[in-house]
């Protein structure tokens, strides 16, 4: 196959940058014939299911290879980039090798880039900023296109006030936290919160979802020292790492999503959780008072404090049908404005302005 867009996803562990990515291939491999270049995605696998003659696995050798020449009609191939080494293996193709291709990069950061990165963006032919705030900090934005969510994979289950029952876990209602264990995600500051609030709602129980490296194995350890003494390692779970293709299962289980990040560029998990008909509490980083209607899909709290979670948690705590109520309105939200049908239309429009072609 001869691909339009070579995209690469070349890092092992699985990201934010990669969970992007795996919402964007079944869509994109539906209008462009695609070069999928890096680790494996189940986002790779649909899109090979149901639009086969469209998108192609490829080594970088090979990516490499097929991108010395232009495409049969004589325009230029995009190489869509998110990540520093993937810029600069495309910028020596481009500038060095001469390869007739044109590079596209996503930026989502929220602060002023090293003065590497800030060179890197500034030869890009296109960059997508996912916020308004991303594309204050890089001279050469060409449109802002916030991320969006699959529709189909996340999706809320027929009883979300009766589904926590299928997990085996205490109690009757979940709240959940999905993402990294460590310091910056305020997996901490979560816990610290459960500990408060979770001694006067019975009836709920908390996870935590996401992998724990190596580097942080004291900090988790110190967590659940902390949960064992307060009497609560039954009700606050740490679920270790969940697989791609059955994270949707859990957001679907718990009936409040908490976001609570020191720093995030953008941030997937509450658009995830609305997705899932999960009611959302945020903290005020990201994209994330973007994305939460306040008081009709969530809450957005200040970054940091364990005692505004808390409240915010008492809140939804006490009355489910209300937290039911709230994701029922996300799930509405998330259908109007962070699809990934959207996310895909916008960068395909950032593709043609590359390419000089109309809209």
């Amino acid at each position: 196959m001869n691909p339009d867009v070579i995209i690469t996803n070349i890092k092992k562990r699985y990201s934010g940058v990669s969970g992007t990515i795996n919402a964007l291939l079944p869509v994109q491999a539906g209008e462009l014939k695609i070069g999928f270049v890096g680790t494996d995605l189940p986002g790779y696998q649909l899109a090979k299911q149901q639009h086969p003659e469209n998108i192609t696995h490829m080594s970088v050798r090979e990516a490499i290879r097929v991108s010395r020449k232009p495409l049969p009609d004589g325009r230029p191939r995009i190489w869509h980039v998110r990540r520093d080494p993937e810029m600069m293996l495309a910028i020596f193709l481009r500038d060095v090798l001469r390869f007739p291709i044109r590079i596209v990069f996503t930026s989502a950061a929220k602060h002023r880039h090293s003065w590497f990165p800030r060179w890197l963006i500034g030869k890009m032919d296109g960059v997508v900023a996912t916020t308004p705030e991303a594309a204050s900090f890089v001279p050469n934005t060409t449109r802002v296109v916030p991320h969006g969510i699959s529709l189909e994979r996340f999706s809320p289950p027929a009883d979300k006030l009766a589904v926590w029952q299928r997990t085996g876990l205490p109690g009757k209602y979940g709240i959940g936290t999905f993402g990294r264990i460590r310091d910056d995600k305020g997996s901490d500051i979560f816990v610290d919160a459960m500990i408060e609030v979770l001694p006067d709602f019975p009836q709920w129980t908390a996870v935590l979802a996401g992998l724990c490296t190596p580097q942080h194995a004291a900090f988790q350890q110190r967590l659940e020292e902390k949960i064992a003494a307060a009497g609560l390692s039954d009700r606050i779970v740490f679920l270790g790492v969940v697989s791609a293709d059955r994270v949707a299962d859990w957001y679907q289980n718990v009936l409040v999503t908490v976001a609570c990040p020191r720093y995030e560029p953008f941030g997937l998990t509450p658009l995830e959780g609305m997705a899932c008909g999960s009611a959302v509490i945020a903290s005020d980083t990201g994209a994330f008072r973007t994305i939460v209607d306040e008081g009709r899909t969530g809450h957005v709290i200040p970054t940091g404090s364990v005692p505004a979670l808390a409240e915010a948690l008492r809140r939804m705590l006490a009355d489910p049908a209300r937290a039911a109520a709230m994701g029922d309105s996300g799930r509405e939200r998330v259908v109007g404005m962070f699809s990934v049908e959207r996310e895909a239309a916008g960068i395909r429009s950032v593709y043609r302005t590359v390419l000089g072609e109309a809209e």
